[in-house]
């Protein structure tokens, strides 16, 4: 075949929305799309990572049960598809893989010339995150992740053993490389030795989180890793929220010489088809057995090209704004959150403020009006405003809504035991958080808890208090970020003839937790905009006192920022978990030790004295 030459092939790319865990439903999602994208005419479908025990299973993996539970459903999926009679259509699908041996292997160890493709070796044995090709009823090619990331939200350096061998499956005469996310982002890694033996394709499931503005990142990447490879890359992402984690889709194919031929809509579970012409003479060599770190081993489905079909335009999706990206992420996540744990309600308190105002729009975008219960609670502190406010936002909204006065529990745990300063404005907090978490008992609904990032950063908020509850929906959104999405979705309702769901009120008053008379936010804390500013740089980028000071931040405020995050540890450590949509978010992504001497700045007052 001569550089001319070329052969068809359609791919689909399925980003779709998996549950941990749900080996069974996993695998009817997957033949669902398989069964879509084989009447759309599609060759070669892949799916994300870990599709088949949905990503992150966190210490499932290391559960033998479970693990041989994934091998034993991938077999049968190849099977059930073949029944479904879509065995002619190729199916790259992620699964938890579980080799024979001890693990997981402290080192990577590269293969030696004596060790052949499969090879069980007891020095790689237990946990993979792989992928296979199913064709036929069988399982034609396992993959096992190369390159584990162990940074950030990711510990798969904890869980999984490396892989050294690269199967290419060559599917009707055109070869194809399969990797998995992370691999990816490795120069010279899978897509460098697949560039060296010689491919036609690379295929990539990934379960890759979204953070702001990382749809920028995907498209450079990809285009870098092509050009190692000579091919073009198919990369596949899977969309949904997984306890603190929201995925994104995003879904790209790229040419070898870095066009961008489809790109997918973000945040929705969606059938990416492209039509490639592929030029299997171009290849110059075609290579096999040790490629510098990895084996590589060529498998072979077919060697006929498709018959020759009429080629359709591709979709090419453009990236979603900023402020509707982040809105879209955090309406996902909560509502995977609360479906797939079969919660049917939510509650919350209605201050009248903007953080309450924006976790009540976020709840009725993500769940329908009729499942978002909103209660107003009024001390002998509250404003007028902040019922109306409240009472406002309801009927906008459209949710249930009632008011139940605290002030008389107040009172009576007054004439009980004295209190005063911060412990009685925190009583206040306390007995509204007892109060929704009976709501919540009684009824079945979720709590959701209220703070933003900048309040659980400086533990500006109180224990058992404002801050109970299951679910916290901004918890990684900034303050001056909630203003701007409130904005956002204001005006994005009025731009489709709708009222805008929040008061102008809640969003112009200075933000109070009213727990004394006349008590504002400013009272002990910066500005939103230069605290916010001091909590991205410290918690965000992990920078210290010197390089905060160098990037011009007022000295005063950081020493008083660093330690009120420094010593909020033991609250952060106890709240709810909350969507990450930042460079870092606190939880699993920023694992700090409560019991902890270094500080980058001394205290200047007892530890944990603060609105606790």
């Amino acid at each position: 075949m001569n550089d001319q030459q070329s052969v068809q092939l359609r791919v689909g790319l399925a980003q779709v929305d998996t549950r941990v865990g749900d080996l069974a439903g996993n695998a009817d999602l997957v033949r669902s799309w398989t069964a879509k994208a084989a009447g759309d005419g599609v060759h070669l479908v892949v799916f994300p990572e870990m599709t088949l025990t949905g990503y992150p299973a966190e210490d499932l993996v290391l559960r033998e049960s479970f693990a041989h539970a994934s091998e034993q459903a991938l077999v049968d999926l190849a099977t059930q598809l073949a029944d479904d009679g879509l065995g002619g259509t190729a199916v790259v699908v992620g699964y938890l893989a579980h080799t024979e041996g001890s693990g997981p292997a402290p080192v990577d160890e590269p293969p030696t010339d004596d060790d052949q493709p499969g090879d069980a070796n007891p020095r790689r044995g237990a946990p993979r995150n792989a992928a296979a090709l199913l064709h036929g009823g069988e399982v034609v090619a396992r993959y096992y992740k190369r390159h584990l990331p162990n940074y950030g939200v990711f510990d798969e350096a904890r869980y999984f053993v490396p892989g050294t061998e690269l199967p290419i499956v060559r599917l009707h005469g055109v070869d194809v490389a399969l990797t998995i996310c992370e691999d990816l982002w490795v120069e010279g890694g899978p897509c460098g030795v697949a560039g060296q033996a010689g491919v036609d394709l690379v295929v990539s499931p990934n379960a890759s989180p979204y953070e702001r503005a990382k749809d920028d990142l995907r498209l450079p990447l990809v285009r870098r890793r092509a050009a190692e490879a000579h091919a073009p890359i198919v990369y596949c992402n899977q969309i949904g929220g997984q306890d603190e984690l929201v995925f994104d889709g995003d879904s790209l194919v790229v040419a070898g010489d870095g066009e961008l031929l489809a790109r997918a809509p973000q945040f929705v579970e969606h059938l990416l088809t492209v039509d490639l012409d592929i030029r299997p003479g171009s290849v110059p060599e075609r290579r096999e057995g040790r490629i510098g770190p990895m084996t590589v081993s060529r498998h072979v489905v077919s060697e006929e090209p498709v018959a020759a079909f009429e080629r359709r335009p591709s979709t090419i999706v453009k990236p979603l704004s900023d402020h509707e990206e982040v809105w879209r992420a955090l309406v996902l996540g909560l509502r995977d959150f609360i479906d797939k744990n079969g919660l049917p309600s939510v509650v919350l308190g209605l201050s009248g403020g903007i953080d309450s105002a924006i976790v009540a729009t976020l709840a009725v975008d993500a769940l329908g009006s009729d499942r978002v219960y909103g209660v107003g609670l009024p001390s002998k502190w509250s404003s007028d405003h902040s019922l109306t406010d409240a009472e406002d936002l309801a009927e906008r909204l459209g949710v249930h809504y009632q008011v139940v006065p605290i002030a008389p529990m107040v009172d009576a745990y007054h004439s009980c035991v004295e209190l005063s300063g911060v412990a009685a404005e925190n009583l206040q907090a306390r007995v509204r958080g007892t109060l929704l978490m009976g709501l919540s008992n009684q009824h079945g609904h979720l709590l959701l808890t209220t703070g933003n990032k900048s309040e659980v950063a400086v533990g500006y908020s109180t224990l058992y208090g404002d801050s109970a509850g299951g679910f916290a929906p901004i918890k990684d959104v900034l303050k001056t970020l909630v203003w701007e999405l409130a904005r956002w979705r204001n005006l994005s309702a009025v731009n489709r003839g709708e009222t805008p769901p929040i008061p102008q009120n809640c969003i112009d008053k200075p933000p109070s937790a009213e727990l004394a008379p006349g008590q504002v936010d400013s009272d002990s804390l910066p500005p939103y905009e230069v605290l916010d500013a001091v909590i991205a740089d410290y918690v965000d980028r992990d920078l210290g006192l010197a390089q905060l000071l160098e990037r011009g931040h007022d000295a005063a405020v950081v020493a008083k920022v660093l330690r009120l995050v420094d010593t909020a540890e033991f609250k952060r450590r106890q709240s709810a978990p909350g969507t990450k949509i930042s460079l870092k978010a606190f939880g699993r992504d920023r694992r700090l030790p409560i019991t902890n001497r270094w500080r980058e700045t001394p205290p200047t007052v007892r530890e944990g004295a603060e609105h606790s």
